[in-house]
């Protein structure tokens, strides 16, 4: 499927960018395709824009953000939070600026940290994350980074529990549990549900991260995939610590996505460092990452056009449901094939 070629996945949120980057300048983002500026207007909200001036195409986003509005850095054009010109400086003061000189403007909100973005009208509001606003969890942001790779690609392999084994082989795979031992699927509207059970390896600064002296122990896993990219990822280890991973692979093109990654825990600094946390996770996605960048970005929805085994059953469900999505808006999966 390539993402840039389904109008119906234009009308879902992303989030584009940490509101903290957006402190000093505005700032460019490719999402789906469309390059997109993203500023903070005169309230401090964030907006979002076509990054294309209506005057002469030059980008917005080498522009400056004056009185809140977006302005081109070529002749001075302002643009507001709705993209509809409010000034030009070449215009007398007497001079009613045209209806017509205006950009197109986009959904823009702020939820976790990151500016969320939808190009279209939503199907659905943005994933609701109930313990990252809980006073006794705490919210660490980690990784946000380009990954050549399909966002799906991701999305089936933060749920597939036969790939640690081989994998991650220096974080927490282990080679006795090369399935998990208890793995149970529920469909949900818009997404999937997964509860399972895998043995893994406990290293040292995991021991360390986790306060646990033992070399091995267990994760009970609860998964969630909200439609289309975005999955939560609750770990719960013996000793009742939970660590949630909250990722979302943002598609900014058919072959490349931004890895948006924070994760919610329910102890605190003290008990454990921050950067520690981090490291350890760092380990472990760049594991997936040096994997997953060799995969095809076309992943077919059709389970007829690659091989499966029982674990890939989130996976299958997965591409069953955006297969249907597409259905059910009248478009048909378009591939490499198709559009050659």
């Amino acid at each position: 499927m390539l993402v840039t070629k389904q109008p119906v996945l234009r009308k879902f949120w992303y989030p584009a960018i940490p509101t903290t980057e957006l402190s000093s300048s505005p700032k460019p983002f490719e999402l789906l395709g469309e390059k997109i500026v993203i500023w903070l207007n005169a309230a401090g909200k964030p907006a979002a824009v076509q990054d294309r001036c209506c005057h002469r195409s030059a980008q917005l986003s080498i522009g400056k953000v004056v009185d809140g509005n977006i302005c081109c850095a070529y002749h001075g054009w302002q643009f507001d939070s709705e993209g509809a010109c409010v000034c030009v400086p070449q215009l007398k003061k007497d001079e009613v600026i045209s209806a017509s000189y205006k950009v197109q403007s986009y959904r823009c909100t702020e939820r976790y940290g990151y500016v969320w973005v939808c190009l279209g009208e939503p199907l659905i509001d943005i994933p609701e994350i109930d313990e990252a606003t809980k006073p006794d969890y705490r919210l660490l942001h980690e990784f946000y980074e380009p990954w050549k790779c399909a966002a799906l690609r991701v999305m089936e392999n933060e749920f597939d529990l036969a790939h640690p084994t081989f994998v991650h082989t220096t974080t927490f795979g282990s080679e006795e549990h090369p399935i998990p031992e208890l793995m149970k699927l529920t469909e949900t509207e818009w997404g999937l549900h997964v509860h399972g059970v895998l043995g893994v390896v406990n290293p040292e600064l995991q021991q360390q991260n986790l306060k646990m002296e033992a070399k091995q122990t267990f994760r009970t896993l609860d998964m969630t995939w909200f439609m289309p990219f975005t999955v939560k990822l609750q770990i719960t280890y013996p000793n009742g610590l939970t660590h949630i991973i909250i990722n979302t692979m943002t598609p900014i093109n058919d072959s490349t996505s931004q890895m948006v990654q924070f994760c919610v825990r329910n102890d605190t600094e003290a008990d454990t460092k921050s950067s520690d946390v981090v490291a350890f996770d760092r380990a472990v996605t760049l594991e997936d990452k040096h994997i997953l960048e060799t995969t095809d970005y076309d992943v077919p929805l059709s389970v007829s056009q690659e091989q499966h085994m029982f674990t890939d059953k989130p996976g299958i469900v997965m591409r069953k449901k955006l297969a249907a999505l597409l259905k059910a808006h009248g478009e048909v999966e378009q591939t490499k094939s198709n559009n050659c």
